[in-house]
């Protein structure tokens, strides 16, 4: 009535199609830990992981994102004190000539007025220009997100870099205000060097006794413009350098959580394909161990047959 040895030899097939089953599921999946039910401990930090990479590649796409802001005003600003170096050379050259060489270095002047006000007006980048923003807005500072924190009782703090407007706007959107490093030449004369003319009715908006004077006090509000850019364009290449530093920092994170991660919960392809042959060949057995079981008892009703 009972057959001991087709139960043992179908409860040990059972147990090998189980294993088989689960190393079939390892190597399908490339996971030893694929869900909760496999390893709960390490499948919660493994998740846990997933989550914190996710958000560091938000980050990584932010530090991207103001990398190209912060590059495009740094290039136009570097251009823009190259524009206002030929300026303070045409100025001083035209110090010293006469009305009618003043009107052709005046020509000169007016185009490289354009040149700033086209390379300014361009440095856009996806839709921000930190060169010509407005004073009066309340959004005063760019901020990029450059990581995300953290800690064992879930409480997230996020770090960022920051560039104030004040300190690189060049033109300020608000015409009223006009608080621009190159809206206002400077306390000597308040002159823009947008505006600036050779003409008697421009000088005349300079401060000083006589041409000699105004000449150097335009000189001195020149020399005033190209340290306020200068002081700009430093503080736009340490952002660009410490986004780029940041930028690298968060790949190289990013990389390290995903191996930390493959080695919880990947499976050892080498290790799961030679026990999937074991196993094939093991339940192979267990079928033919069965057959036999099942064999000797139909051999001992035959007996009784006969």
């Amino acid at each position: 009535m009972t057959n001991a040895s087709a139960m043992t030899a179908l409860q040990s097939l059972n147990a090998t199609n189980k294993q088989l089953e689960q190393t079939q599921s390892r190597i399908s999946t490339g996971f030893r830990v694929s869900t909760a039910s496999d390893n709960a401990a390490y499948w919660s930090i493994a998740t846990t992981m997933r989550s914190d990479n996710k958000a560091n590649s938000v980050v990584q796409d932010a530090l991207g994102l103001g990398a190209g802001k912060v590059d495009t005003a740094y290039t136009a600003m570097n251009s823009a004190i190259d524009v206002i170096d030929d300026i303070k050379a045409k100025v001083l050259l035209a110090k010293t000539s006469s009305a009618e060489d003043r009107a052709k270095i005046q020509s000169e002047i007016k185009s490289y007025q354009d040149q700033l006000r086209d390379s300014i007006g361009g440095a856009t980048y996806a839709g921000a220009n930190l060169l010509q923003t407005d004073s009066a807005s309340t959004d005063t500072t760019l901020q990029v997100i450059s990581s995300y924190n953290r800690d064992s009782t879930g409480a997230v703090v996020t770090g960022s870099i920051d560039i104030a407007y004040k300190n690189i706007r060049l033109i300020d959107a608000n015409a009223t205000a006009s608080t621009g490093i190159l809206d206002k030449a400077g306390s000597a004369s308040s002159v823009s060097l947008l505006d600036i003319s050779l003409s008697a009715t421009g000088m005349s908006a300079i401060t000083g006794t006589g041409d000699v004077a105004k000449f150097d006090n335009l000189l001195t509000d020149i020399e005033k413009v190209l340290g306020k850019m200068t002081a700009a364009a430093s503080e736009l290449g340490a952002a660009k350098s410490r986004i780029d530093m940041q930028k690298d920092f968060v790949s190289k994170l990013m990389d390290s959580i995903d191996r930390g991660v493959g080695q919880l919960v990947d499976a050892d392809m080498n290790k799961e394909s030679t026990k999937l042959q074991a196993l094939q060949v093991q339940q192979q057995l267990g079928i033919q161990a069965l057959s036999i079981a099942n064999t000797n008892s139909q051999n001992i009703l035959a007996l009784f047959k006969g």
